[in-house]
C-alpha cells in the first residue's frame, strides 16, 4: 500500500495523483494522511484508496474506497454539472472532498490546477490559480463555506468564470448562498461524507446512481414529522471501515448505509438535513435538531452565521442557546428582537432561550463549527462556593 503524506504542497499532490491513478486502473492501494496521521496498519488490497474520516461524529475511522465507487461518483458529479472540464483543487488532498477533485479530473483527462495550501487558504493565491484554468474547458471547483464567504469578501472575482463551485463540507448559512448568488456565482450545495465518496446529493437532489431514504419518523421537534435517519445507496459507497468488523456491520446493512445525519423528504424527494444525531438537543425531553433553528436564524436580516447548541439546564435537562454573529460588527442586530422574531418561525422547544453575539465562530477541521468550543464560551462561568 502507498502512503501519502499530504502537507498542502503542490508537489504532495502531484504524488498522491499519480498513485490515485494507478489504484484507479486496478494497482496498488493508498492512503492520503495528513503529516501527522496514522498510517492504516493494513492493506485493504490493490484498487482500493482508506481515507480517513474528519471525526466530527468521534474516533476519526478509516474508510475503504473502491476505484468503482471513486469513479461512479466522479462519472455522478460530470453528469450532474453539465460534462468534464478542468478543476482548481483548493482543498486538503487527504480529505474525501480534495481527493475526488482528483478522481473527477483523472476520469476527465484533464490536469487539476493545484492551489499551495501550506500556509492556509489564500484567496488570493486561489484567484492567481483560477487565471491558470483552460479558457476552452469548464471550470469546476470545492470548498467549504469558509472559504466562500473569505473569497466573496475578498476577491469575489475570481469565482466569476466558474461552470459551478461545489461547497460543502458543513451547513452553508443561507445569507452566504445570498451573497454568492447575487453575485452571479453558480453554487452548488452538496451533502456527503466520506463513507459515500463525498457529495451524493447536489441542491437536495441525489446524484444518478444515488437513492436516498429517511429511516422511519423520529420524535424530534420540526414543522413535518417525517424525519428520521438519512440513508443511501448507490455505486458510490465504501466498502468497509478497515479493521472495525462491527462498526462496518453497524454501519451498512443490506447494501444501504446507515448516516449520522438526521433529515426529511419532501413530496418531490428533495432532502434537506436537519443536522448529526449527536447534535439533538433534547430539552423538556423533546429532541430539537439545530440545524433547522440555525437555518432560521441565518434567514433573519443583520444575521451571517449562527451555531446552536445545548447548554445544561437543571429544570429542561438542556436549554436551547444560539451563538450568532452579525453580518455587520458595526450595527449588530438586537438578540430580543432575532429571538422574537425566530419564534414566529419556530416551536416553542426549538426557539433559542437565550441568544449570544460572537465575532466569529469557532471552527474545526476543515471549517466545521466547533459546537465543543461554542459550548465553552456560552457556558456560564462557575460560581465559587464561600
Amino acid at each position: 500500500m502507498r502512503v501519502i503524506r499530504c502537507d498542502g504542497s503542490p508537489a504532495a499532490v502531484r504524488e498522491l495523483d499519480a498513485a490515485l491513478r494507478a489504484a484507479l486502473a486496478g494497482g496498488e492501494a493508498l492512503a492520503p494522511v495528513g503529516r501527522t496521521d496514522p498510517a492504516p496498519a493494513r492493506d485493504p488490497g490493490p484498487g482500493q484508496a482508506v481515507v480517513t474520516t474528519s471525526g466530527s461524529s468521534g474516533q476519526p475511522k478509516q474508510v475503504c474506497l473502491s476505484a468503482d465507487a471513486l469513479q461512479a461518483a466522479a462519472t455522478a458529479t460530470q453528469t450532474r454539472l453539465g460534462g468534464p472540464g478542468q478543476w482548481l483543487l483548493a482543498l486538503p488532498a487527504q480529505h474525501i472532498a480534495g481527493l475526488q477533485v482528483l478522481v473527477r479530473a483523472a476520469l476527465a483527462g484533464i490536469q487539476a490546477v493545484v492551489l499551495d495550501l501550506r500556509g492556509g487558504f489564500d484567496p488570493i493565491g486561489f484567484g492567481t490559480a483560477a487565471r491558470r484554468l483552460a479558457g476552452s474547458q469548464r471550470r469546476y471547483t470545492a470548498l467549504v463555506p469558509t472559504q466562500l464567504a473569505r473569497l466573496l469578501d475578498i476577491d469575489r472575482g475570481a469565482l466569476a468564470g466558474f461552470d459551478a463551485v461545489l461547497v460543502g463540507g458543513a451547513a452553508v448559512p443561507e445569507r452566504l448562498v445570498q451573497r454568492a448568488r447575487a453575485a452571479q456565482i453558480r453554487v452548488v450545495l452538496t451533502y456527503g461524507m466520506t463513507e459515500t465518496v463525498g457529495g451524493f446529493v447536489y441542491d437536495g437532489w441525489p446524484l444518478d446512481g444515488a437513492q436516498v431514504r429517511v429511516g422511519g419518523t423520529g420524535s424530534i421537534e420540526t414543522r413535518s414529522n417525517e424525519v428520521g435517519r438519512i440513508e443511501v445507496t448507490g455505486a458510490m459507497l465504501a466498502t468497509r471501515y478497515l479493521d472495525a468488523p462491527e462498526e462496518t456491520a453497524a454501519a451498512f446493512r443490506d447494501g444501504w448505509f446507515l448516516t449520522s445525519d438526521f433529515g426529511r423528504l419532501d413530496g418531490q424527494g428533495r432532502l434537506q438535513v436537519l443536522g448529526r444525531a449527536d447534535d439533538v438537543i433534547v430539552t423538556g425531553g423533546i429532541k430539537v435538531a439545530p440545524a433547522e433553528v440555525e437555518g432560521v436564524l441565518t434567514r433573519l436580516p443583520g444575521v451571517a452565521a449562527a451555531c446552536v447548541v445545548g447548554l445544561p439546564d437543571p429544570e429542561w435537562g438542556a436549554r436551547v442557546v444560539a451563538a450568532v454573529v452579525p453580518a455587520d460588527p458595526a450595527q449588530p442586530p438586537d438578540p430580543g428582537v432575532l429571538r422574537t422574531t425566530a419564534r414566529h418561525q419556530l416551536t416553542g422547544a426549538q426557539t433559542p432561550k437565550q441568544i449570544v453575539l460572537l465575532d466569529a465562530l469557532p471552527l474545526r477541521g476543515v471549517g466545521k463549527p466547533d459546537r465543543n468550543a461554542i459550548r465553552a464560551l456560552l457556558a456560564p462561568p462557575p460560581v465559587d462556593n464561600p
